[in-house]
């Protein structure tokens, strides 16, 4: 089994902070309904005054992976975030090495 593991850090504008959590709590149940998905949970950092979403995510195998990026939810989130955001999305794919 070759998991990917995905761990994304999405920084929204202030005055889009609620929308883009309302959103990204929509994207976690569609993605966690997803074949290949193994794990898709959203953390919330509030740090001096600013808020970042930090997305871990965790795929079956690198189909999988892409199978959620072709996803009609994933396709629609990224059509509509895209003045949402401070900077863009910090995406990082990365290989597990001792995961409980």
């Amino acid at each position: 089994m070759s998991v990917i593991a995905v761990h994304a850090v999405i920084t929204p504008k202030p005055e889009h902070v609620d929308t883009v959590q309302a959103e990204m709590l929509n994207m976690v149940r569609a993605s966690r309904q997803e074949a290949g998905n193994l794990r898709y949970d959203l953390l919330r950092e509030d740090k001096d005054g600013a808020v970042r979403f930090h997305v871990q995510e965790r795929y079956r195998d690198q189909a999988a992976a892409q199978a959620h990026r072709d996803s009609e939810h994933y396709k629609a989130y990224r059509a509509k975030a895209g003045d949402w955001f401070a900077s863009a999305p910090e995406v990082t794919v990365l290989q597990e090495i001792d995961v409980a």
